[in-house]
C-alpha cells in the first residue's frame, strides 16, 4: 500500500509539473504569435532584424550600401545639391522624362558604390537627390491621388510582380519615373523588399528604396 501511495504521489507531481509548464508556455506562444503578426503589419522592426533575399542583382553589402539597411528618414527638404551635373534644370521631354541630349551623370561617389541614386548606410545620406529637379516636373501632380498606405521606415513592402512602368505592392500600383528606369534594372520585381518615402522637393512623386541593394527611384502612385 505504501508503494502504491508513492507511485500515485510521483505521478501527481509529474502531472502538476507538466500542467505548470504548459500554462507557462501557452501565453508565451500567444505573445510570440502576436509579435510576429505585429512585425508584419508594422514592417519596420522585423524587417530590420532579418536580411532580405540575397539572390541575383548587384550586391553592395561590403561597401555600406543596402544589405538590409533601412534609412531612418527620407531626404530632407533643402538637402545637398547635386554636383557635377551639367544639365541640372534642363527641361524634360515629358513628365518625368530625360531632357534631350542629356548626358547621364555618375552616382558612384565611392569605390564599389552603385551607379544609381543610393543611400549611405552609415549616415542615411541620400546620394543623388536634389530639390525641385526639372526632370521630375509634372504638369498634373497627384493625378491618381495620394497613396493611403504606410510611408517611411516602419513598413516594408514586398514587390509582387510587374515591371518599372507598372508594379504591384500588396494591391497598390506604382510606376517608376522614365528618367529613373535605368537605375532599377537589377531590382527583382517579384520578390524584393522596398520602403516608400515622401519626396519633399518633387510634387507627385514618392521615393522607393530597395532594401537589398540600397538604391532608390522616383515612383508615381497609380491607384489600386
Amino acid at each position: 500500500m505504501r508503494k502504491l501511495s508513492w507511485v500515485l504521489g510521483a505521478t501527481g507531481t509529474m502531472a502538476l509539473g507538466t500542467a505548470l509548464a504548459f500554462a507557462t508556455y501557452a501565453p508565451a506562444s500567444a505573445l510570440t504569435g502576436r509579435q510576429a503578426r505585429g512585425g508584419q503589419e508594422r514592417g519596420g522592426a522585423q524587417a530590420r532584424g532579418g536580411a532580405p533575399a540575397q539572390r541575383g542583382g548587384q550586391q553592395h553589402a561590403d561597401q555600406g550600401v543596402g544589405n538590409g539597411h533601412i534609412p531612418a528618414h527620407g531626404p530632407t527638404r533643402g538637402g545637398q545639391a547635386d554636383r557635377g551635373d551639367a544639365n541640372r534644370g534642363a527641361p524634360p521631354n515629358r513628365d518625368g522624362g530625360a531632357p534631350a541630349n542629356q548626358a547621364r551623370r555618375s552616382f558612384r561617389d565611392q569605390e564599389g558604390h552603385p551607379e544609381a541614386p543610393h543611400v549611405h548606410a552609415e549616415n542615411d545620406q541620400w546620394v543623388g537627390h536634389e530639390q525641385g529637379d526639372a526632370r521630375y516636373h509634372l504638369d498634373r501632380p497627384w493625378e491618381h491621388g495620394h497613396f493611403s498606405g504606410t510611408i517611411g521606415p516602419r513598413h516594408v513592402w514586398r514587390l509582387h510582380g510587374g515591371r518599372p512602368d507598372r508594379f504591384d505592392i500588396g494591391g497598390f500600383y506604382f510606376s517608376v519615373a522614365p528618367y529613373d528606369a535605368d537605375y532599377c534594372g537589377d531590382w527583382l520585381w517579384d520578390s524584393d523588399d522596398i520602403v516608400l518615402y515622401d519626396d519633399p522637393g518633387d510634387p507627385g512623386w514618392y521615393l522607393a528604396y530597395n532594401v537589398r541593394l540600397g538604391t532608390y527611384c522616383h515612383v508615381m502612385y497609380l491607384g489600386q
